[in-house]
């Protein structure tokens, strides 16, 4: 009877290739997997011809799926090798970890940092950086003799050090080792183990007394926990995702992994291949010197072959001219990368999930890890189904989908635009989500209907009535559509009003395309309107400043909602807005944005805005007060500077009286507001302020023109006012 330690690094290349080999020289009776026990129901799937990797076994505890893990495997995984090696072959193969069932039940209390052994070794090897320890001694090997009794050895010495003890640890290998002594009880004559490098040392004959393991493991609680494959990203596994057994460069590891020859050369190749998709210019000869330079920094290194950092080296001189956006860009598309994998169909899930999977499956709606951008038209079946499913996703808090806001596209309801991105997380928020019912659908009407029991909110109702007919759940929105009338009757905060009109102004708009009848929606925002019109003006009384900031969003808001919801209340919004605009208690920031809104719907003309303006910035106005009007009044935009002079005038006229002492008080005020116009717009304001002394613009001067004597004087001035002043 003989045992076999295979110490690995999980996901790596070298490593993988050494335990195929391996294993196929010792042809074992039974393969021991660090993994989980709970996964053993799913060994037998990893050679159905569906299964893709990167994908990852998914364990959650029944009775609270927030307690989940997940453990990935990559093409160039060992662990992936010997399952793969064990499934055809026909030869029993088991996970021999700590059962996710205690792990889930201990929480992470008793788990402590451990000191990267890698680091360590790669010291010792006279390396600053480990992963580049690790990739030139295990990952870039090919062919040679067997690693593993090395790396036991190494994995020895360094345990020998006296160290604080990890309980989680030593469960974990007490664990293993009963494992491996009930392997050996059951008759196997060749057992394998692959295992992390660190456990191989605790796993060495002679094993310790099975009592003192027992001990370890005495008492140990455990909840039930359901396990399944899910599909997984490249970028998942990367070291910068977060996950602690992370490898910085998961495409580069794919890329030797299952490239047999030339492999500098064909990933040059395929770099060249990324820069010429974003139409940058890289030839044949420019791969041809790449190649040269990486084999070239392997030799001067005393490397047998290029390694990342070689060919990283060559991709950023010769192929990307030493621009950091183009190198990031292979990083990102390559040297990471973002490979999604597949499950079969036959893969154990819940109902919710298979749901989902199949609806997007008819509606051709394919999950990639990397973003691209859906167009849809809801005049179309298709676009509207896909539409409806986005948005119910997001009801379960799944944003497989976010919905693209831009102010330069039109405010119709005939077309969405949508950025699709799909994270493996969202698996586990499949899970979780499935309490509230077995389709995407009554999924996401269950949600909305459990939300509304718990008194949310009144913008939350306003929300929710959007998601509803959104994602056409017209089952929960007569519930959503009664409390948001009780809500909306008994709520008596303006702000949290104003703050949700806009996304039920927003929703009646739905009626014609998505056939939803919004007659009663239309009723409760009419109210709303009416609770608004009436509750601003004490609402707005006396308030200070950053509240006054806050209402002018609210009124921008408001205003941009009522052209949603017909003429009437429009008239009426507006009528609201001009008595407003009559009250000397407003804060002037306020009352600019007011007075700049009527002028805008042609109910104050040129001549009463230029009125109101002069009033505002006259001397007897303290300068702070007058900046706060002019920021709400301009705020909309510089045109009618550009374009009215008698305008321009005043604005100008009160800026030559604000005392010098208080003008550097003034100029972050002003700079806020003038700041941002556009470049052409502050242009022609100074071209026509050049001119209301009645002289021509200052034509610009050649160099020998220049009076250096004049130009010099205004430069304390240009000092102060770019806050550069010593």
């Amino acid at each position: 009877m003989t045992t076999h330690l295979l110490g690995i690094r999980h996901h790596g290349p070298g490593s993988a290739r050494a335990v195929a080999a391996r294993l196929a020289e010792l042809e074992p009776d039974v393969v021991l997997i660090e993994g989980p026990p709970e996964a053993d129901q799913l060994v037998d799937l990893a050679t159905d011809e569906d299964m893709r990797p990167p994908v990852a076994v998914l364990a959650y505890a029944a009775d609270d799926v927030s307690r989940a893990a997940f453990w990935p495997f990559a093409v160039f995984s060992p662990e992936w090798q010997a399952l793969r090696y064990a499934a055809e072959a026909g030869v029993p193969v088991r996970f021999c970890d700590l059962p996710a069932a205690h792990q889930f039940a201990l929480g992470d209390e008793d788990r402590m940092p451990r000191t990267d052994p890698l680091a360590e070794l790669a010291a010792a090897g006279g390396y600053d950086d480990p992963e580049r320890w690790w990739d030139d001694v295990v990952e870039s090997r090919r062919g040679g003799e067997s690693p593993f009794e090395v790396i036991a050895e190494a994995m020895t010495a360094l345990r020998e050090d006296d160290r604080p003890a990890d309980i989680h640890e030593q469960r974990r290998e007490a664990y293993m080792r009963g494992v491996l002594r009930k392997t050996r009880k059951e008759g196997f004559e060749r057992i394998a183990v692959v295992c992390g490098a660190w456990h191989v040392p605790a796993l060495a004959d002679p094993l310790p007394p099975a009592s003192h393991d027992q001990t370890v493991l005495k008492g140990l609680p455990k909840r039930k926990v359901v396990c399944t494959w899910v599909p997984w990203t490249h970028g998942r596994l990367a070291t910068a995702s977060g996950y602690g057994a992370g490898v910085r460069s998961p495409g580069w590891y794919h890329h030797l992994f299952t490239t047999a020859d030339e492999v500098t050369a064909r990933w040059l190749t395929a770099v060249a291949g990324v820069l010429r998709k974003e139409d940058l210019p890289v030839s044949t000869a420019h791969v041809i010197e790449a190649v040269r330079l990486a084999e070239t920094l392997a030799a001067l290194r005393g490397r047998s072959s290029a390694g990342l950092s070689e060919v990283d080296a060559a991709t950023r001189s010769v192929l990307c001219s030493g621009d950091d956006v183009q190198a990031d860009l292979v990083t990102r598309k390559l040297v990471v990368g973002e490979r999604l994998g597949e499950v079969p169909e036959s893969v154990p899930q819940a109902p919710l999930a298979a749901d989902l999977i199949a609806t997007a499956r008819r509606l051709r709606l394919k999950r990639e890890p990397t973003a691209r951008e859906l167009d849809l038209d809801l005049r179309t079946p298709g676009g509207l189904d896909r539409s409806r499913l986005l948005h119910r996703l997001r009801l379960l808090e799944i944003p497989w989908g976010s919905p693209e806001i831009s102010a330069t596209r039109s405010k119709g309801t005939f077309r969405e635009t949508w950025t699709l991105c799909w994270e493996p997380g969202f698996e586990v928020d499949l899970v979780a989500a499935a309490v509230h019912g077995t389709t995407v659908a009554s999924a996401a009407s269950n949600r909305v209907r459990e939300a509304m029991a718990g008194k949310p909110p009144l913008a939350d109702i306003t929300t929710a009535v959007e998601g509803c007919l959104l994602g056409g759940l017209g089952d929960a929105l007569p519930e959503v559509l009664t409390a948001l009338d009780v809500r909306a009757a008994a709520d008596t905060d303006v702000a949290d009003l104003m703050t949700s009109l806009p996304p039920l102004a927003r929703s009646t708009r739905y009626g014609d395309v998505r056939g939803t009848d919004t007659a009663q929606l239309r009723e409760v925002a009419d109210r709303l309107l009416t609770r608004v019109c009436a509750g601003l003006p004490p609402a707005v009384h006396g308030i200070d400043d950053d509240a006054a900031r806050k209402f002018c969003d609210l009124v921008d808001n408001v205003h941009e909602a009522t052209t949603l919801l017909g003429d009437a209340a429009r008239e009426r919004w507006l009528a609201a807005l001009g008595k407003l605009a009559g009250r000397d208690s407003l804060p002037p920031l306020l009352a600019g944005r007011i007075v700049r809104l009527l002028h805008d719907a042609d109910l104050f003309d040129s001549a009463e805005v230029e009125l109101r303006l002069g009033r505002a910035l006259t001397p007897g106005v303290e300068p702070a007060a007058g900046a706060a009007y002019v920021e709400g009044f301009f705020a909309g935009g510089a045109l009618l500077l550009v374009h009215d002079e008698h305008m321009l005038r005043v604005v100008d006229t009160w800026l030559g009286t604000i005392p010098s002492d208080v003008f550097t008080e003034v100029l972050p005020l002003l700079r806020r507001t003038f700041g941002a116009f556009a470049g052409p717009e502050k242009r022609a304001i100074g071209e026509r302020a050049a001119t209301l002394s009645g002289g021509a613009p200052t034509a610009r001067l050649a160099a020998d023109e220049l009076d250096e004597i004049r130009a010099r004087s205004a430069l304390p001035v240009l000092a102060t006012l770019l806050g550069a002043a010593s």
